[in-house]
Parts: structure tokens; C-alpha cells; sequence
């Protein structure tokens, strides 16, 4: 049966109110998601990179802890957090008989009982630049804290970002930070990650196994792309998520591999070449801005940003 024009102006009304009441009850029942992680810039991640080379080349050709290359290492990345609006802390300890230096990153905002924090060490060894081990890591982690301030990010839980010192003496700074937080503090850290060396330039794609949910967040972002991973085993419990394990918090990370070599079956997986190390510069001298694969530095500073949004929803 038509409808009259007056009968079906009418009935074009009620309909348009019960699709906007459809509509709305639909919107209220579906749960509110934080907005998707963003594509971290590769360039923006090297610029950095190249940044800590000119420092450790107009530094004795190093980043090493209490070494001048360190210092002006977390003077720069200080000076970018800080014009980001973060609340910057320099933790300070000694080892070796040398000052170290911690630098926590706290984004304003977020449930302060429910801390999700990424990490990397920032030193190098005494014999290089330490691009790979770990500006790599430090870089990335430094650009998605860059990304939740361009974003105006505002998490459900709070968001930490640390560099830690001493790493290559026997984790020392991140240890000295989990030791001199209270048991209360501890607690309401829900999950610590960890990035030491994330560009190898003969990479593999190793994912932390030592807490599930964070290792599944991982894994799904890699599944994504169509990349396959393998549990992390040649850098376990000596980078800075150990002392975190330790204390009973969740972690979980990510490692493109250091001295090991890379066997057939991952060159076929995952490219590269067979029977050399996935990082054939490993604490030495050629660990230069050479020393990279971008496509894993990529891909792993997307991952990165991608669990930090995530976990902290």
C-alpha cells in the first residue's frame, strides 16, 4: 500500500527516530577502545640514531656508563621528553666507581596504580658507538614516547618510559631502580618492556616468553604482518627486564639476536644469510649507524608502539 504524502513524511520521521534510538542503544552497549596504535616513522627512529652516533664520535667513539658520551646520550634524550611534556627523573647511582644515571619518563594521566612502563638501556660498551646494542632499542622507545605526546594519548593506565645505565656492567641501573622501589610500587607496575637490540642487521624476530598476555600482544602484531617469531632464548635474563622478573612483575620484549647464528631454516623464514651472526658486530667497533636493518628497526618500533597502546588501554 502507498502511503499518502503526509502518511509518509510520518513514516519517514519514525523510522529516522527508531534507526537514531537503534543506532545510539548500539553505540552505548559497545565498549569505548582507545584509539589504535600509530606508525612509528623509521626516519624519525634513525634521525635519533644518527644523533647517538655524533655523540659517541665526538666522545672517544663511545656511550659507555660514566663515560661523556653517556651523559650527553641522556642529555638528548632528556631535552625531546621534556619539550614533549613529559615529567622527567635522573635516578643516579654508582658502579665501577663511576656516577650513573637512570632517566624515567612519566606521561601525565592514567590509573597511577596500574603502570605500564617500556624500557632500554642507553649505554654502550667501551669499544663503540653501540648503535645497534641498544641505540636501537633506546631510539625506539624514546620515538613512541614522541608519538603518545603528538597523539595527546590518554590511557587508562599510566605510562612510563625509562633508559637505563650500566647495562653492560650487569644491568646495574635497571637494578638499582627496581631495589629502591617500595614493595607498594612495585605492585602497581602491571607489566615492564623491554628492548635491547632491535635492528640487527642480519635479524631474526625473537619475542620474550616469560609472561603470556604480553608475549600474545606481540606475537598477534607480528601474526598481522605475516611474520613468523620464535621465543627469545639467546638473550635471556641479561638485559634489563631481569631484575623486573625478579621482583615478580609481568615483562615481556622484544631481540633481533646479537652473537648467535642464524641457522637455514630462519635464513628461509626470515631472510638474511645462514651460518653468520645475526649481529656480526656485537660489541665492537663496527656497531655504527651501518649496523642496522631497517626494515627490522621498523618493524620492531611499530610493534613497540603498537603493545603500549595496547597494555595500556
Amino acid at each position: 500500500m502507498k502511503l499518502s504524502v503526509p502518511g509518509r513524511a510520518t513514516g519517514v520521521t519514525a523510522l529516522a527516530v527508531a534507526a537514531l534510538l537503534t543506532t545510539s542503544a548500539i553505540a552505548d552497549a559497545a565498549p569505548t577502545r582507545a584509539a589504535a596504535a600509530p606508525d612509528i616513522p623509521v626516519a624519525n627512529v634513525k634521525a635519533h640514531l644518527t644523533q647517538l652516533q655524533s655523540i659517541a664520535t665526538a666522545n672517544g667513539g663511545n656511550r659507555a656508563h660514566g663515560r661523556a658520551g653517556y651523559k650527553a646520550s641522556l642529555d638528548y634524550v632528556k631535552g625531546k621528553l621534556d619539550a614533549a611534556g613529559f615529567t622527567t627523573t635522573i635516578q643516579q647511582f654508582t658502579a665501577s666507581g663511576r656516577v650513573g644515571y637512570n632517566l624515567i619518563a612519566d606521561w601525565p594521566g592514567g590509573n597511577a596504580n596500574q603502570v605500564v612502563m617500556a624500557g632500554s638501556h642507553l649505554d654502550s660498551v667501551s669499544s663503540g658507538a653501540g648503535i645497534n646494542d641498544n641505540g636501537s632499542g633506546s631510539a625506539a622507545v624514546l620515538e613512541a614516547a614522541l608519538a603518545v605526546s603528538r597523539a595527546q594519548y590518554q590511557p587508562t593506565k599510566h605510562l612510563r618510559f625509562a633508559w637505563w645505565g650500566a647495562e653492560e656492567l650487569g644491568l646495574v641501573g635497571s637494578r638499582y631502580y627496581v631495589n629502591n622501589l617500595s614493595t607498594t610500587n612495585r605492585a602497581k607496575i602491571s607489566g615492564y618492556l623491554n628492548f635491547d637490540m632491535i635492528g640487527s642487521p642480519n635479524p631474526g624476530y625473537f619475542v620474550y616468553d616469560d609472561d603470556p598476555a604480553i608475549e600474545k600482544t606481540f606475537k598477534d602484531f607480528y601474526a598481522g604482518l605475516g611474520v613468523a617469531t620464535e621465543i627469545e632464548t639467546e638473550g635471556d635474563g641479561r638485559s634489563d627486564h631481569a631484575p623486573f622478573k625478579s621482583a615478580g612483575i609481568p615483562v615481556g620484549g622484544l631481540f633481533t639476536g646479537a652473537s648467535n647464528t642464524k641457522s637455514a631454516a630462519q635464513a628461509a623464514k626470515w631472510g638474511g644469510t645462514a651460518g653468520q651472526s645475526f649481529d656480526r658486530c656485537y660489541h665492537s667497533s663496527c656497531d655504527t649507524t651501518a649496523n642496522i636493518n631497517d626494515t627490522a628497526l621498523n618493524r620492531n618500533s611499530d610493534a613497540l608502539a603498537y603493545a603500549v597502546w595496547e597494555l595500556s588501554e
